[in-house]
Parts: C-alpha cells; structure tokens; sequence
C-alpha cells in the first residue's frame, strides 16, 4: 500500500464530502478510491469514515487523523517546490470564517484585494457569530473576538474591539442621557440576543439591569433601531462606527466601558504552516487595524 497516495485519497474524499466527489476530483475509478480509503483503514485498524447512502462523513479517529494528514500533505509539497528550487506563488484554496458584520465590514473587502494581489488562491468566507471547530469544519483560519481559550490553536493578535452603549440625538433629547450603568434600567433598550442577555449588561465586574424593549438577533436591525430613535443599544465599536461617525448615534457610558476584547487570527497548530495561509495572513492582518480605530470624537465632523 503507498501510505502517502492513500492518505492523499482519504483527504480528498473527506474535502469532497464522498467517494463519487472524490472520485470526480481525482479523476481516478470510484472503485479505486474506496479500495484505497479501505486499505488506509486496515493499515491503521480504524475506522476513518461512517458511510451511509446518503453522505460520508469522517469518524472521531477520521476527523483527528484528517487534520494531521492534511497538514503532512500541505508540508510535503512546500518542501517539493523548496528542494526543486522554484518557490511558486501561493496557490490553492482556504477556507476563511469570521463573525457576520465583521467579516461583511472588513473581511470581505479586504478579501476582495487579497484575491487580486494572489490569482491562484481561491477563499471560501463563512459568515455566523457561533465558535466555528476548525478542525471538524475544515476551516484554515478563524477570526476571533474575545479571550481566547487555551488550546492548541495558534493565535495572531490584530488590535482590540470594545463595546459601546450608543442612541440617536432624538431619544436622547426626549429620554435625556444615563450617566451611570444603573440608569439604565429606566431606559428603553434595544437588545442584540448574539452578544448579550436581554435583561443585564455587564459592565467590567459589575452588572446593570436593562429593560429590553425591543430583542433582536441581526446586528444590522439592532443598528437601524437605534438610529430610528427605538432606545440605547450596546454593540460592538465596528458595528456602529459608520452610524458615530455620521452623527446619527451618539457613544453613552464612556467612562464605565469594559475593558476592550482582543481580536485574533486564529489557526490550527502545526509546525509549519502552508504557504498560501501565511500569505494571507500576512496580508490581511497589518491592513485590519487601520480600518477598526473608533474615534467617536469625529461624530459628526
């Protein structure tokens, strides 16, 4: 058995999503596919992959045995073009997730100029505010916001986000301005369920009781209900940047703000990474600060 052609096949058919798709990719016999998978399940005395009639998905063993062949297979070809003397351009395709607005906000156009500076790399961005498992989903690199737990994922640090308590000109000329966290509670607010509870905000180690008028679960509606004058909304900074800096809704509660959130790159451990993810982390990572700097001191201007 070529333990490395079987690896190979195996990787194909987990990315594929099954042996046909695999098979198409290849452009090797079906049969030869299964028979190779088989082969590398015997070799190891496990079980890689739970088929049904219907799809084809990697087992625990599978899953773990994926992520290291597909590191291995990255690795060996890095070391092919390095020994051949020829270092090509990255190439290939990464799969990219980070949360809704960010990755609308600034993921994607920075992507956009990513694409054209490397023609050969291909980018797969999954938007969704919930903690992605890069190495059952196959994600190249994630991004990040908030403390990170120890694992044994690798991690690039891009700046800081902070929360921000924010509302229109309008309800505040009819409501007036709450000075303290805990005058909140005689306040009309608007929640965002993707971050925080409907009745409390924390507020470093304390917490402020709200009165949540009006629950939403996408951040762009949390932000139009603001700006119509609906109640005080609590977001993050690059969520209402645009609508500060325009006038239309005003920073509250800036000396009570809770210390910043780091936002990382995050990216499966290995000892060296593949070529076209170190590109464009490089890329991307010194061009995202300049575009999250929130001075609200410019509403207005």
């Amino acid at each position: 058995m070529d333990r490395f052609e079987s690896a190979s096949t195996f990787v194909a058919v987990v990315e594929a999503g099954g042996f046909s798709a695999a098979s198409r990719r290849l452009r090797m016999p079906l049969a030869t596919v299964s028979r190779k998978v088989t082969e590398l399940e015997e070799h190891l005395k496990a079980r890689l992959l739970t088929r049904t009639s219907r799809k084809v998905e990697p087992t625990e063993a599978g899953a773990q045995f994926y992520v290291a062949a597909r590191r291995l297979l990255e690795e060996f070809a890095e070391a092919e073009r390095q020994a051949g003397g020829e270092y090509r351009a990255p190439q290939g395709s990464l799969a990219v997730s980070a949360p809704m607005a960010f990755g609308r906000l600034h993921m994607t156009p920075l992507i956009t100029e990513f694409l054209a500076a490397y023609p050969q790399v291909d980018v797969s961005l999954q938007l969704g505010d919930r903690m992605v498992n890069l190495a059952e989903e196959h994600i190249d690199l994630a991004v990040r916001i908030g403390a990170l737990p120890d694992s044994a994922l690798l991690a690039r640090r891009l700046g800081a986000i902070r929360y921000v308590c924010v509302a229109s000109p309008a309800y505040l000329a009819a409501r007036g301005e709450p000075l303290a966290p805990e005058a909140l509670a005689g306040h009309d607010c608007i929640t965002f369920t993707g971050l925080e509870s409907p009745t409390e905000w924390r507020f470093g180690e304390s917490r402020a009781a709200v009165h949540s008028r009006l629950a939403l679960n996408m951040v762009e509606a949390a932000v139009d209900a603001a700006v119509a004058g609906a109640g005080i909304a609590r977001l993050l900074c690059y969520q209402v940047a645009q609508a500060v800096r325009a006038g239309t809704l005003r920073v509250l509660l800036k000396p009570h703000e809770p210390e910043p959130l780091p936002l990382h790159f995050v990216t499966l451990g290995g000892r060296q990474s593949p070529l076209k993810l170190r590109a464009f982390s490089d890329f991307i990572a010194p061009r995202l600060p300049p575009r999250l700097v929130f001075d609200d001191r410019l509403a207005g201007a």
